[in-house]
């Protein structure tokens, strides 16, 4: 059989054994609708309650600020209609960063063709928001302040303390996706004066299609989804109940040996940098060198394609994604890169490869080796590269 070596966990994870162990009874052993009265549904019910528990456990919110959801889109869509609909009569301002994530940049345009007036601030070349171009963009019209707790391309980690306190002192609310975040950095949502915070489950081991949004009490948002009085009249739709357990068992798993699951993925993160910048020349780190989530390495390969170094990865059995939207049909490259002042041409030759839980030293050492002869091929067709090798 093929050898087979998955880094791409930033766009999902496997759903561990023992999440799927606590989803499978709720399939078709307990399968009541928690609505429901009799016993079969108010099994179902604590079973949902359980799992809302353990998320605001993890999060250090109180139970009663946790709605699930179908995912972080939903939820970053949630947090910011909600919070722009649900307060226009305090003001129509918005801001965000430009390299966010496209269910919070799309939310916000969808906002501005309504109304709504949306600042994009700039970030530096590692991807970090300036403080004080933050505090000069609030208004006395701004409700709302998105920022991204970590990004998904780069893996830069915001100062999200300060720009929480930021808000807090204008009274502002502050909504952070956290998607890349959860499972990967210990997060007190009080701490940090977080209102509003996004998950998803299939970024820490949990199924697809369930995620949860935390609302800090005494928030004032709008429902996205009407016609239930599931999660106390706020997100109507019968409760993904074997999702639902799956998303508090992950998150429960995610934090039991934190440091320690923190410390070997940092290792191999910085282990895979330095082979990588050992045995390959015009290659680019993306992101903050330290304030980055710990398996996160995005880098830039110059004079190549990064469709071409996916396909030529795949073929060797790696798993790995590509800043380029170009495998999308687009030809522009990651709007990400780009705000980080990267030119199109060295954007369109990036690469992210993200280790989780199951990456081993070993996997590194072939990866690398692959890569190497990978970038050499296709670099041997690039006249430019030629050009470069002869001047130096």
């Amino acid at each position: 059989m093929k050898k087979y070596i998955y880094m791409d966990n930033a766009a999902t994870t496997p759903v561990k054994k023992e999440v799927l162990d606590e989803m499978l009874p709720y399939f078709s052993e307990k399968y009541g609708n928690p609505s429901s009265v009799y016993s079969l549904g108010s099994m179902s019910k604590r079973a949902v309650e359980d799992a809302r528990e353990k998320v605001a456990k993890a999060i250090g919110a109180n139970a009663r600020e946790i709605f699930f959801t179908a995912g972080g889109s939903e939820a970053d869509n949630w947090a910011i209609k909600g919070i722009a609909f649900g307060n226009f009569d305090k003001g129509n301002h918005i801001i965000t960063t430009k390299i966010e994530h496209h269910a919070v940049l799309h939310t916000c345009e969808y906002l501005e063709k309504k109304g709504f007036e949306v600042t994009y601030l700039d970030v530096d070349e590692y991807g970090l928001v300036d403080l004080e171009q933050l505090q000069n963009a609030i208004t006395d019209k701004t409700i709302l302040i998105s920022i991204m707790f970590a990004n998904n391309e780069i893996g830069t980690v915001q100062p999200i303390k300060e720009i929480g306190e930021i808000a807090k002192e204008r009274n502002i609310y502050f909504h952070t996706d956290a998607v890349q975040a959860i499972g990967n950095i210990e997060i007190d949502v009080k701490e940090l004066n977080i209102d509003l915070l996004s998950m998803s489950a299939h970024k820490f081991y949990g199924p697809k299609g369930i995620g949860a949004l935390y609302v800090r009490q005494g928030v004032k948002i709008d429902p996205l989804i009407t016609g239930g009085a599931q999660e106390r009249r706020r997100r109507a739709g019968t409760e993904n109940v074997p999702a639902i357990v799956g998303l508090g068992k992950a998150i429960e798993l995610a934090y039991t040996n934190f440091e320690e699951k923190n410390n070997r993925l940092i290792k191999l993160r910085d282990l895979l940098i330095e082979k990588i910048k050992a045995n390959i020349d015009y290659v680019r780190l993306n992101g903050h060198p330290t304030k980055r989530l710990p398996g996160n390495v995005n880098m830039c390969f110059q004079f190549i394609e990064g469709e071409s170094l996916l396909l030529s990865l795949d073929m060797e059995g790696i798993a790995a994604s590509s800043g380029s939207a170009c495998t999308s049909g687009s030809l522009d490259p990651s709007h990400v890169l780009l705000a980080i002042g990267l030119s199109h041409e060295i954007a369109h030759g990036s690469l992210r490869l993200t280790l989780g839980d199951f990456n081993t030293e070993e996997e590194i050492d072939y990866v690398v080796e692959k890569l190497v002869k990978i970038v050499d091929r296709l670099r041997s067709m690039s006249p430019l590269y030629e050009k470069v090798k002869e001047e130096k």
